[in-house]
């Protein structure tokens, strides 16, 4: 059955570069998401928003009336499914940190960033989380499908205005209940929730049918996946697994970096947490940009000062031209984390990909879902590897593989159209020329063009 035509308002269609029933792209190499090798000179033949079919030029014949795109010396992938992002930037503010919500910038540089899908792995503001996943679906605003995540489930403890706290397992409980009958789908607990805390927002979610995640530390890893937690954040870089004589729902975060970096890089005990969290079905999130060292590697990660407000400019420069040779220790947990995701993957567990665009400020929605590819692949995955883990995992991870994920006959046209070659070089990865969402095909460098000197505005 056809699908109906996307209506889109005129600010919308002003970024819009591919917006036809049929789209052949010709003469493409595709990396289709699902690990398998890239095949060369194929042909994708979209049809109303859905892939109609992929294979050799030779083979596949393009209809009367398509508008045919010549892909010789690109690349497609699919649209990326990403699984830690946020609608808003953290900058600090004196002794805490001020959250403000980017509900303008943010929706579109994801899906400049080829983001077609993205979960908001917890929210500060879910009523404009959800108005914004409602507007872009009406096609009022660019940006890419969303699964909304709730309010942080977290204890009072942290110094943070904009973060959401509960008292207790029956206040965690109520507020998952209250959540999910406003269209949150996923639920995320925060660094100094309990083990009782979890297992109310289990009991609440899980008959749901929706899923729960978390930045932990009170908590342990193996705690929480006994308790049921569906996904654990940020590597293992949350992990509080490793504290010797551990209180137990008690958050200690430096307590908990020590015990990482003391942890050798090939250690019994790491590899124990592994098998255990892969035997529980427990999921991974990569986020490596959000804990990407400063020394030798870009100010902004992927390239986005440029998006920033000039004052913001001038203080992630001068933070990063401070931070020079001064983070060593950063350094080596950078590099063991890579090597602990590498393991967790090896050893057959669902490793998916986010970019936290938080921290220190110098996180950006959109160039970090390209940062993360070539960070996955810095870590020792092949692009192949690099890109399955932020397409298809993803989408395994939503339940929403049979939809999204790869490029394959029958699916949802969310693909990205580069030129160059990532296999080549996985830096080609920001050479992005169009994002299909649903078939439509958006101009990536426009969408970043239109917010430079945005971020940290609105």
């Amino acid at each position: 059955m056809p699908a109906i035509a996307q209506q889109f308002t005129p600010q919308v269609r002003e970024f819009i570069k591919v917006n036809t029933p049929t789209v052949a792209l010709t003469d493409a190499k595709v990396i289709d998401g699902t690990g398998h090798p890239p095949q060369l000179h194929q042909t994708v033949l979209l049809q109303n928003g859905r892939i109609m079919q992929v294979g050799p030029m030779k083979k596949v014949k393009v209809p009367a009336g398509a508008q045919v795109i010549n892909c010789a010396g690109k690349t497609l992938i699919p649209g990326l499914v990403m699984l830690h992002e946020h609608l808003y930037y953290t900058m600090p503010a004196g002794s805490y940190f001020n959250i403000a919500q980017m509900p303008y910038s943010f929706p579109r540089l994801y899906l400049a960033g080829g983001a077609t899908t993205i979960r908001t792995a917890g929210s500060i503001e879910p009523q404009t989380d959800l108005a914004i996943k409602r507007m872009i679906s009406e096609g009022k605003v660019i940006g890419p499908d969303m699964d909304v995540t709730a309010p942080y489930i977290e204890e009072p403890s942290l110094d943070i205005p904009a973060l959401s706290t509960v008292k207790g397992p029956e206040d965690a409980a109520a507020t998952t209940r209250f959540w999910a009958d406003k269209g949150c789908t996923s639920f995320k607990m925060y660094m100094h929730a309990t083990r009782a805390d979890l297992a109310a927002v289990v009991r609440e979610a899980h008959p749901r049918k929706l899923k729960i995640t978390g930045h932990l530390c009170s908590i342990t890893y193996r705690e929480a996946a006994e308790i049921g937690i569906d996904n654990l954040e940020h590597g293992f870089m949350a992990s509080s697994d490793f504290v010797p004589n551990k209180v137990a729902d008690v958050a200690d975060y430096p307590a908990a970096r020590q015990s990482l970096l003391r942890l050798p890089q090939n250690s019994p005990e790491m590899t124990s947490l592994i098998r255990f969290l892969i035997s529980k079905k427990v999921a991974l999130t990569s986020t490596l940009p959000v804990f990407e060292p400063y020394t030798g590697r870009e100010v902004v990660l992927g390239g986005g000062l440029e998006s920033l407000i000039p004052q913001l400019q001038e203080r992630e420069t001068a933070t990063w031209q401070q931070n020079q040779q001064k983070d060593s220790a950063s350094v080596r947990l950078f590099k063991k984390e890579m090597a602990w995701e590498k393991q967790f993957y090896d050893a057959g567990g669902l490793l998916v990909s986010g970019t936290d665009p938080t921290g220190a400020g110098r996180t950006i929605a959109g160039y970090a879902n390209r940062r993360q590819i070539e960070l996955l692949v810095e870590g020792g995955f092949t692009p192949v590897q690099a890109i399955k883990i932020s397409t298809l995992n993803g989408a395994i991870y939503l339940g929403r593989e049979k939809e999204i994920g790869t490029i394959e006959a029958g699916k949802q046209a969310d693909l990205i159209l580069i030129d160059g070659d990532p296999e080549k070089d996985i830096r080609q990865v920001r050479k992005m020329e169009i994002v299909f969402k649903k078939g439509v095909g958006f101009d990536s460098p426009k969408l970043f063009e239109s917010m430079k000197g945005k971020v940290g505005l609105n």
